[in-house]
């Protein structure tokens, strides 16, 4: 009886000791009255989609699996709050961690080349849809929905709702990667500077055009030094017309990646990414899967007059435009010092740090009124003179669910029903609203943010415009993003030190990533290793015979032409009635 009475104890202890023990329909009425609100999903049809989630878990009910993912606001609230609600709903457990960009990076390539399961799902950069595709190690989500994994794909899902799924699919037209969150890299400035009489006046006395939204790089970097060399102070402080970073280190590759070149005009014309030669640099050709070369000798563009006067704008602008110290930020620093106050616009502003931009002036953030409301805008991006109509425009970042082959099926399963429900349109409008990283058409439409838009800055109205799509992640030509990017931020750091110029710095990344894929070539012709698409890399010849002529651009005579600006109020009015 004793031994009976003592079971009965560690058995009650274990149930109220574990909230997997309740999970069921009670629990998910619980999460969508209390936290899932608001949605794009009636109530009703939030819990239709639970139910299918109870059901499609309850093989897998009690089983622990780990999750990796960036650190940014979206994925804090995934780990925090959305693994404890998955679990408590379905009964697995998720140990979803969150670290940094370049340890995420790093986790999926060594699962890749080791084959060991480290993790049983990643959200990663889509970013690696090349690497994906051609190595062939991560699970093709296409084949999986419709085999392999089929009884644990929500018929909910609606993957045509996804604005990112031209991002994550391979040339092969099989999707690789689920988009979890997105943001775009645009312009931000700080609008009610901008609208000060005294200061409009005498922008248009000194450069002889309107004070507002600049268009091209000219009008940016005549801002960028009225703000810092003639206004000199607001309100008694010191302010800077530019902002950026330049810290050597992983953070300094990401910065140039992220279509900084194309930004500048370097590249083809072409979406989501330029063809022939992308935003890298990298040449592939319109019917090829076969990269052939950066280096302007073998016809692309890395180290080409439009990629070269890219990198010495941003060394020219950070030395002579932003706040002392800014050379020595990271990605992650940059935040917290833009929201100090004393800056007037950035050209490279990722919008998810669009939730920590609106937070009470009372947390310490100088970039809003008493009232809340954004005393700053975010706009597109200005182009750079090489640029033109047809070309990408900015960088989308497009955190994917990433699932590898080496994971074993089971936990692959249930990692998958855990990404499904991160994405779900039950939980993404909520989600939304937490890390403002947008990946649902019915999200960014819904009501919800309408009426939040006004407090946004200009993200809502961007979103809705059809001028997102020329912001776009990095894209097939780039055959293995782990072994590629890692050369980016060592070069560019030999700029910002004064080690190199910036024509001899991307002449020797150039050179050095066309070294990296003669390699990964000579394995892929020996033993198939990125799947017969691996880099075919053109014979060099004399730049001569590729610049301007099928190659990179050709060297313009005038680099700073008259600079262009857009009222802000004429802009918003264009989006909304294309």
């Amino acid at each position: 009886m004793k031994k009976q009475l003592l079971t009965a104890v560690a058995i009650t202890a274990m149930l109220i000791g574990s909230p997997t023990a309740f999970a069921g329909m009670d629990e998910a009425k619980k999460w969508v009255d209390n936290e899932f609100q608001p949605s794009s999903l009636s109530k009703a049809d939030q819990m239709k989609e639970m139910e299918w989630f109870i059901k499609a878990a309850a093989p897998f009910k009690g089983m622990e699996i780990n999750v990796l993912s960036e650190t940014i606001p979206t994925h804090e609230y995934e780990s925090k709050t959305l693994a404890k609600a998955f679990e408590e709903i379905t009964g697995i457990k998720v140990n979803h961690q969150v670290l940094g960009e370049g340890e995420v990076v790093q986790a999926v390539q060594t699962q890749m080349q080791t084959r060991r399961n480290l993790y049983d799902a990643y959200i990663n950069d889509s970013d690696l849809i090349g690497t994906h595709s051609r190595l062939q190690l991560a699970v093709n989500l296409t084949d999986w929905m419709a085999g392999e994994g089929k009884d644990v794909t929500n018929p909910m899902l609606d993957v045509d709702d996804f604005i990112g799924k031209e991002f994550t699919t391979g040339p092969d037209g099989k999707l690789y990667q689920l988009p979890d969150q997105q943001f775009a890299n645009l312009y931000w400035f700080r609008k009610d500077w901008f609208d000060r009489e005294d200061l409009k006046k005498r922008f248009k006395a000194k450069y002889g055009y309107e004070l507002g939204v600049p268009v091209n790089w000219s009008a940016y970097e005549d801002i960028a030094e009225f703000f810092s060399k003639d206004v000199k102070t607001i309100d008694g402080k010191t302010v800077y017309g530019h902002m950026d970073y330049g810290k050597r280190a992983p953070d300094l590759g990401w910065r140039m990646t992220d279509a900084w070149l194309s930004m500048a005009g370097e590249g083809s014309k072409g979406l989501p990414n330029g063809r022939p030669i992308d935003e890298w640099g990298i040449r592939m050709e319109a019917n090829s899967c076969n990269p052939s070369g950066a280096s302007v000798t073998r016809g692309g563009g890395t180290n080409g007059p439009a990629a070269v006067y890219a990198i010495r704008k941003w060394d020219e602008w950070l030395r002579n435009y932003a706040p002392p110290g800014a050379a020595d930020y990271d990605f992650y620093q940059s935040l917290p010092a833009l929201s100090q106050g004393n800056v007037a616009q950035q050209i490279f502003w990722y919008t998810a740090f669009t939730a920590s931009m609106v937070a009470p002036k009372s947390s310490g953030n100088n970039t809003v009124d008493d009232n809340g409301k954004p005393l700053w805008r975010m706009a597109p991006s200005p182009h750079g003179p090489y640029w033109v109509e047809g070309q990408k425009l900015g960088y989308q970042d497009a955190g994917s669910w990433t699932i590898l082959k080496s994971t074993p099926t089971k936990r692959a399963k249930a990692a998958w029903l855990y990404a499904q429900f991160v994405v779900s349109k039950t939980v993404d409008v909520k989600k939304s609203h937490v890390g403002l990283t947008f990946i649902r058409n019915s999200t960014i439409n819904d009501e919800s943010f309408t009426k939040r838009a006004p407090k946004l800055g200009g993200l809502i109205e961007f979103y809705r415009s059809p001028d997102r799509v020329l912001w776009t992640p990095t894209g097939i030509n780039v055959p293995d993003y782990p072994k590629l990017a890692q050369l980016w931020w060592q070069n560019i750091g030999d700029v910002n030190s004064g080690t190199f110029t910036p024509q001899q710095a991307m002449d020797r990344l150039a050179h050095e990533m066309d070294t990296v894929m003669a390699r990964m070539q000579r394995a892929d012709e020996k033993a198939k290793t990125y799947g017969g698409c691996g880099p075919r890399l053109n014979p060099e010849k004399d730049a001569s015979e590729w610049l301007g002529k099928g190659g990179a651009k050709a060297k313009l005579a005038n680099e700073k032409p008259q600079g262009q600006t857009i009222a802000y109020e004429e802009l918003v009015k264009r989006w909304a009635t294309k």
